[in-house]
This record gives C-alpha cells, structure tokens and sequence, in this order.
C-alpha cells in the first residue's frame, strides 16, 4: 500500500484511539448527573429541571464520539450467521463491500447532520422543554462524531482491501 495510506490509517487509528479513550469517561460523568438529579429530588426534595436532559446529552455524546473507536476495535454488531465461518480473505473482501455502503451512508449523515447544524447555530435553536438548553453544542458533537466515524469507515476500507489482496498496510 501507499505510504500515504499507511498515514492515513495510522493517524485516523490514533485520533480515534484517543477519542475514545477520553469518551469512555463520558459514562461516569452522566451517573454523576443521574445520582445528583435523585439526590437533589430524594434527600433535598430540591428537583432539577436539567438533569435527564443534560444525561441524554452525555450519553448522545457518548454513543457519537465513541462510533470510531468501536469502529476501530471492530466491536459493533455483526450479523455472524455465516462470517465467522469465511475465510479471512472472504471476510475482508465482504468488508470491503460493506465498508463502501457505510461510506456512502456517513457522507449523507454528515451532510444533514452540518445542515442540522448550521440550522441550530443560525437561529439559536432551543430544545422544547422546560429547561430549553441551546442545541448547536449536541449537533456539534454529533457532526464530529459522524466525521470521526466517517474517516474511520475509510481507515477500515483501507485495511480490509489490504488484507483481501495479502498485502500488507
């Protein structure tokens, strides 16, 4: 392969490593909001409008940020009623095909989701609830997450075109 593809993968695996690395402490910080938001209702009768919807938030940014470190440790679900009884040759050339349908899916949820965006910081879009918190900062998070993802489905694509034709990356 390319050096320049050798780059890209090594830098795109990095990226998303450290990404992850860092997501993975996102669930802590929404058990905190949670355990506040029932102390503050239970112990102090004191409720907090913001403490479900700023947990959701958390657990968006979670799930978004964290899709390329999955993608990279090849942890989302797969369908393995016959792929774990391919070959590896088969498994990675049935990736590929795969790899450029995710490709194609990314590249149109990355543009809704800048559309999305640019709607939400353009009129200052508020979410319809009591709390009413601006939504451009979750739609930020998600465009990021979905790009992230996006380079990552490449990163794959490119590993898998390796592996299907025995070179090596």
């Amino acid at each position: 392969m390319p050096k320049a593809i050798r780059l890209y993968v090594k830098y795109v695996d990095a990226i998303n490593t450290r990404v992850g690395q860092v997501t993975l402490y996102l669930v802590f910080v929404m058990m905190a909001i949670l355990l506040y938001s029932s102390i503050a209702r239970t112990i102090f009768d004191s409720p907090i409008i913001w403490g479900v919807e700023m947990a959701q938030f958390t657990m968006a940014a979670y799930y978004l940020l964290g899709g390329g470190f999955s993608m990279l440790l090849r942890a989302h679900v797969r369908m393995d009623v016959f792929y774990s009884k391919w070959s590896e040759k088969r498994r990675a050339t049935t990736d590929c095909f795969t790899s450029v349908c995710m490709i194609f899916y990314l590249v149109m949820l990355l543009y809704g989701g800048i559309s999305s965006t640019a709607y939400s910081i353009q009129y200052n879009q508020m979410n319809y609830s009591a709390w009413g918190p601006p939504m451009s900062p979750i739609k930020v998070i998600m465009v990021i997450g979905i790009f992230l993802m996006l380079l990552q489905s490449i990163s794959n694509f490119f590993k898998d075109v390796a592996k299907a034709t025995g070179r090596e990356l």
